[in-house]
């Protein structure tokens, strides 16, 4: 059974309120979903920002960095008071003040092999705000297993890419990015744009809201490319690959 919402609560989404695809009922799918937001950096800060004001009911922040004076040009989420500070930390503040109504539970610790079963668990979504490759395999491997939408964001200097991964319906990331990264990958952190991830990150929540929904058509077996310097948009259409190590026929 879906919660109710608070008269408080209905004054807070009335604008959700009057969309007819929406609406209460949609709202309330809302109150009762939670998403696992894996990095609270660029793509982060405006992943986990939008979904409380969406009001999403319980949101999990998965970062183990502290907060440096480079990461203010995008970090939005942060502050010059939390620098030094556990970017969980100084992110569920500014979560609670956003909305206190959202449960935000914080998991200073990296996203890996080894606990990304018992991290991903309890939420319905898994929320791709991470900078590398490595990471978002073990999201893509967690998400096939446990039978969840993997929402991915991509950002690297002025161009941008978003997808809606969910092997019950279409293809994995495996599906798309074939090979799979080696250990010592170029770590080097790539320039970014600093309004970048925050294209892509609202598009990532308004994904999110879809899938809790069932609205619309969601971004499954298409990429979403985006160019800052052009304006422009473009999608590329792939296909589930049966020979996918991931969530192929042999997998």
């Amino acid at each position: 059974m879906l919660p109710e919402l608070t008269p408080q609560e209905k004054e807070r989404y009335d604008r959700h309120l009057r969309i007819p695809e929406m609406g209460e009922d949609g709202q309330r799918k809302l109150k009762a979903a939670s998403a696992l937001v894996v990095g609270v950096g660029g793509l982060g800060s405006p992943l986990a920002m939008y979904m409380a004001a969406a009001g999403f009911g319980r949101i999990g922040l998965v970062d183990s960095d502290v907060l440096t004076l480079s990461n203010l040009q995008r970090q939005i989420i942060h502050g010059e008071a939390n620098l030094n500070e556990p970017k969980v930390e100084s992110a569920a503040r500014r979560l609670h003040d956003l909305n206190s109504e959202v449960q935000v539970n914080i998991y200073p610790e990296r996203f890996t092999a080894e606990n990304a079963g018992r991290l991903a668990a309890p939420y319905d979504l898994l929320m791709d705000g991470t900078d590398n490759l490595m990471t978002r395999n073990v999201i893509n491997r967690v998400a096939v297993k446990q039978g969840k939408p993997f929402i991915y964001g991509g950002v690297f200097q002025l161009q941008g890419q978003m997808s809606v991964f969910d092997a019950r319906r279409g293809p994995c990331y495996r599906c798309l990015f074939a090979e799979a990264p080696q250990n010592g990958e170029n770590t080097e952190p790539p320039g970014v744009f600093s309004a970048l991830p925050g294209v892509i990150g609202t598009l990532q929540v308004a994904e999110a809201v879809k899938c809790i929904l069932g609205i619309g058509e969601p971004m499954i077996g298409k990429l979403l490319l985006f160019d800052a310097l052009e304006m422009s948009f473009q999608t590329v259409l792939f296909d589930k690959k049966t020979n996918c190590p991931v969530c192929g026929s042999q997998a």
